[in-house]
């Protein structure tokens, strides 16, 4: 399980091609600074604007540059569920300690699409699995029922990410969320916040943390 802060690390560019030097002073920037982890390839990093290379060549830096000093979780979302499968497997061999799946964006696709999306994902790699539910960015949520039946179903699915920002939903359903997967699920998820501060979750065993940025 994961805890602590996770920085959502910026893709720094240079005359068209990824700043590799700015990249690892920048991952260095937050390791001396006491992070837990770092997030490559992340919504904060415009993963969507890089190509499969790229997107590779950055994880692969980051893991490199962390060199066991902190957690890397990368994220290897996509609307194209094979090429989320070849960016997580990818990831996988470069001995991320994780990555991090959106739904499919743009797609809009059905909860049970969701599903197939991931279960998809899941099947074709070992690696830990960070669910990302973020409908504002996505334009779909991935609803508690299928939270939970992707955690009953693939072993390595083992946190969600939720942006709790109380100005992009009119109603306290969406923070209670976590509160009505808890005792469906065998194991408590872990949640996460893209804007602190952090929303305390009172069942027991589950965690509220805030992603840094």
């Amino acid at each position: 399980m994961f805890s602590g802060a996770y920085t959502a690390l910026a893709t720094p560019f240079k005359n068209g091609e990824v700043d590799e030097a700015a990249y690892r002073r920048l991952i260095d920037f937050q390791i001396e600074n006491g992070v837990s982890g770092i997030v490559p390839t992340g919504s904060t990093g415009e993963a969507a604007t890089l190509d499969q290379e790229e997107h590779l060549r950055v994880i692969e830096i980051a893991v490199s540059q962390a060199k066991g000093r902190c957690r890397v979780i990368a994220g290897t979302g996509s609307n194209s569920t094979r090429e989320a499968i070849e960016l997580s497997v990818g990831a996988a061999k470069l001995n991320v300690d994780a990555v991090l799946l959106a739904s499919p964006y743009y797609n809009k696709p059905t909860p049970e699409g969701i599903y197939r999306h991931f279960k998809a994902v899941s099947d074709a790699t070992d690696v830990s699995i960070m669910l990302y539910n973020v409908p504002s960015r996505t334009a779909s949520e991935i609803d508690v029922e299928t939270c939970v039946r992707l955690v009953r179903e693939c072993k390595n699915v083992v946190s969600i990410h939720e942006p709790f920002l109380p100005r992009a939903v009119k109603n306290a359903g969406h923070q209670r969320r976590p509160l009505r997967a808890y005792p469906m699920c065998q194991h408590p998820r872990r949640t996460a916040n893209d804007d602190p501060p952090p929303v305390e979750l009172p069942a027991p065993g589950t965690n509220a943390s805030s992603t840094a940025q």
